[in-house]
């Protein structure tokens, strides 16, 4: 049973409206604030499970904007090793409480704030020589992140930008590569007892809000300052690190 307050359904609707405005074009921040955020009207792990049937509806429309422009050959590189590490994340849910994985979210949000105010500065100074394991370990780390807390956007954005491919190249092998790892993590969240498809019924009414945030994201993406919108982003997901460290 899902948590029946009013907060929890007021965080619910805001968390499905920046997972759409994410997917709609205004940046990989706003969809890393949705685990946090629902932590904390919620256990983590039922967070988690909520979240990937919302991200997967999410993800129709990602694909379906950007159909055949993805890069096989970096997908062929990517999803195989992305298996080992949601078996490891997979591993660490089912083996820690919630207070120890609360904890381990709130550092886990704080890493990715940090990587996110210093990602030009860090991919400016990488000089990059292309190796197809480098696929493999970027995928390995993105499943990990992916399965713990939906955040495996930088791993996958280094690895994009340094090969040799066009945006919109890149938009789409991104966003295929997610939807399709979505799907992989559908049998382990099973088997860790952590995804319930019943509890989209709870929040049917919600729902809506999926499309009407993608819409949103893409009128928005060529009308505001992305860089203005990343740093409130970041801002939230600050505070809410510092909320669910004290919880």
């Amino acid at each position: 049973m899902l948590p029946d307050t009013l907060s929890f359904y007021l965080m619910t609707a805001f968390v499905i409206l920046l997972i759409g405005l994410s997917k709609g074009g205004l940046g990989g921040a706003a969809g890393g604030a949705a685990t946090p955020l629902m932590a904390l009207v919620m256990p983590p792990q039922l967070a988690i499970g909520l979240l990937l049937p919302l991200l997967m509806i999410t993800d129709v429309f990602a694909v379906a904007a950007h159909w055949n422009r993805w890069d096989r050959r970096l997908l062929i590189l990517l999803i195989p090793a992305s298996l080992i590490g949601i078996t490891l994340g997979t591993a660490l849910i089912t083996t820690i409480s919630s207070e120890a994985l609360r904890t381990g979210l709130g550092i886990f949000v704080l890493i990715f704030v940090i990587y996110k105010l210093y990602e030009a500065r860090i991919q400016r100074s990488l000089h990059y020589e292309p190796r197809n394991w480098h696929g493999h370990v970027a995928g390995a780390v993105a499943g990990f992140s992916s399965t713990l807390a939906h955040t495996g956007g930088p791993p996958i954005t280094v690895y994009l930008l340094l090969q040799n491919i066009t945006p919109r190249a890149f938009i789409a092998t991104s966003a295929v590569y997610f939807a399709i790892i979505n799907w992989l993590k559908v049998p382990y969240y099973i088997y860790a007892g952590i995804l319930h498809p019943s509890q989209l019924l709870e929040i049917a009414l919600l729902l809506p809000l999926v499309p009407l945030g993608v819409i949103l994201g893409r009128w928005l993406s060529v009308r505001i300052d992305k860089v203005t919108f990343e740093r409130v982003i970041l801002v939230l997901l600050i505070i809410s690190a510092a909320l669910l460290l004290v919880q």
